[in-house]
């Protein structure tokens, strides 16, 4: 199946059952902000297309920003607390041990910023799901990691579905 026929189908399976779609978003979400997993699911377009869809259907979108926040916090936990258990032999698992000189900005970047670099990260494409996990290997405190992991993750969600779902609803008034 390619991307195209992927997003169709959750793009129309969202549209056809509404109810489902904060669970949808949720798992976007956290698929998008899971280290490794990032990479395989193509999160971030689809989050914007139902963006849009919210505003073209009149889905409610606070439940979606929840559901998104929710699911993008929950992707980052899991990452840093991949890093705390693996430490530094995260580095050898891949992605990671195939892109030595990412990993190497990413420890770079966390030695820099600490717990606010989590915030910083998850809106930088690619450091959105490594910063927790090499947050994680450095062993960044768990109350700044975390709040700085939530109050970011509502602001992403935010961020991705509002464009499209008040751009329609500008072009419908």
């Amino acid at each position: 199946m390619d991307f195209e026929a992927l997003k169709t189908t959750i793009l129309t399976f969202v549209e056809t059952h509404r109810d489902w779609a904060p669970l949808i978003v949720g798992v976007l979400a956290f698929c998008e902000s899971l280290a490794f997993l990032s990479i395989l699911v193509p999160a971030t377009v689809l989050l914007v297309a139902i963006g849009a869809l919210i505003g073209a259907s009149g889905i409610p979108f606070w439940p979606m920003v929840i559901a998104g926040g929710i699911g993008a916090g929950l992707g980052d936990w899991v990452s840093y607390e991949i890093g705390r258990y693996f430490q530094h032999g995260a580095k050898t698992i891949w992605p990671m041990s195939r892109y030595p000189r990412m990993v190497a900005k990413g420890e770079d970047f966390c030695r820099r910023y600490g717990a606010w670099g989590i915030v910083i990260g998850r809106f930088i494409g690619p450091a959105r799901a490594v910063v927790p996990l090499i947050a994680g290997m450095f062993e960044v405190a768990r109350l700044p990691f975390q709040l700085a992991n939530w109050s970011s993750a509502f602001v992403w969600a935010f961020v991705w579905l509002a464009p499209g779902a008040g751009v329609i609803s500008f072009f419908n008034a």
